[in-house]
């Protein structure tokens, strides 16, 4: 038995934590400085958004991962991609510049992929309040069957946030190798030789949010866990 544990435990740590250090690694690996490049991540970011008439986008620097931010109507890249000269600063700033895209083009599918990842703040909030107000209801009412009832509403709450994380793969992968791949090819950005690394880190690229959900069912196993649900 404790080796079938050991066991399930691998597999768990492999799927959640897998695709992430996958995703790391492939841009660590295209992160190398390229001297050849005529420009950085940003100011490859800043040609496509003014070729594609988007002007009014503003390409900014961020330590909290690389992404466009709707709101701000900016597209932000790490240090390493926004000052960087590698194939990964090139497909990520693409990438990203292609979420844009998609935005002003008012793509349905990244409507509705904006409006999912919006309500995300609150839907958390809600689902740790009622998973941390469960025991002292119990303890008020001693119910369990409404201890129960709480429990599997904020873990439910939990669990939309990987559904939504999953339904925004379309959106990635339009902008990874719908749009970004064929903007670099046509541009020719890249030579020939450094396409297949670029299709690499597209495909991290777009792969991201996945490994986010699966990190979630992790935060969904604590609180069973913490509860002993």
């Amino acid at each position: 038995m404790p080796i079938l544990i050991a066991i399930g435990a691998l597999l768990l740590f492999a799927v959640v934590f897998g695709p992430q250090w996958w995703v790391r690694h492939m841009l660590a690996k295209h992160a190398t400085e390229r001297p050849d490049f005529p420009g950085t991540g940003a100011e490859l970011a800043r040609h496509l958004l003014d070729e594609a008439g988007l002007q009014h986008v503003t390409v900014e620097p961020t330590d909290i991962g690389d992404h466009y931010d709707p709101d701000a109507l900016a597209v932000r890249l790490t240090p390493t991609h926004h000052d960087g000269r590698s194939v990964s600063a090139v497909a990520v700033a693409a990438h990203e510049v292609s979420h844009a895209v998609q935005h002003a083009r008012g793509e349905p599918a990244f409507k509705r992929r904006y409006h999912l990842v919006k309500n995300l703040g609150w839907i958390d909030r809600v689902a740790s309040i009622i998973l941390l107000l469960a025991p002292v209801v119990f303890a008020v009412v001693h119910l369990p069957a409404l201890l129960i009832l709480q429990l599997l509403a904020g873990l439910a709450l939990l669990a939309i946030r990987v559904a939504v994380h999953v339904t925004t793969l379309p959106v990635e992968f339009d902008a990874s190798f719908g749009k970004a791949l064929p903007v670099l090819m046509r541009g020719r950005y890249l030579g020939a030789g450094d396409l297949p690394a670029a299709r690499d880190v597209l495909k991290a690229a777009a792969y991201t949010y996945v490994a986010a959900a699966l990190a979630t069912l992790l935060d969904i196993a604590r609180w069973f866990r913490m509860l002993r649900f």
